[in-house]
């Protein structure tokens, strides 16, 4: 039971770290403000980090990671593109990444949960990945 939570925890983990990484992928080439741009580019750097050390605890257990959920990812990608169409600004961009980020903390929270069985090491990168996304929410909200 310990290790196939820990498996789930770790590859949803990494489903939402893909989703991060793709959603200021889409954004940060619309940012007007440099400090902006940056701060995007280090969050992605550090989901970057993130994602391969749980994708290097996968391989430990013969495991790969696990993409978003393809519905979800057209979704965002549908979404982050009609608004910033609508309007481009960084407000839109820190709004748009803010509301990533909130769902990511709630997800992360009931998958915590979910496999409550996991060890301690995965559960402390779900937490990592917690406190990366609050921190991000943190930053951006003079953007908004």
């Amino acid at each position: 039971m310990i290790e196939h939570d820990t498996i789930e925890l770790l590859r949803e983990c990494d489903a939402g770290i893909q989703m991060g990484i793709s959603a200021i992928d889409e954004v940060k080439d619309h940012a007007a403000d440099a400090e902006l741009r940056a701060l995007l580019d280090g969050y992605q750097r550090e989901y970057a980090q993130l994602q391969n050390e749980i994708q290097g605890i996968l391989h430990t257990y013969g495991e790969e990671g696990k993409g978003p959920n393809p519905v979800a990812k057209g979704m965002a990608w549908l979404k982050t593109n009609a608004t910033l169409a609508v309007k481009e600004s960084d407000a839109t961009i820190a709004r748009l990444i803010t509301e990533g980020c909130n769902m990511g903390i709630e997800s992360l929270n009931g998958y915590l949960n979910k496999y409550g069985g996991s060890d301690a090491r995965a559960d402390g990168f779900a937490k990592r990945l917690i406190r990366l996304q609050e921190r991000q929410l943190k930053a951006l909200r003079k953007y908004l």
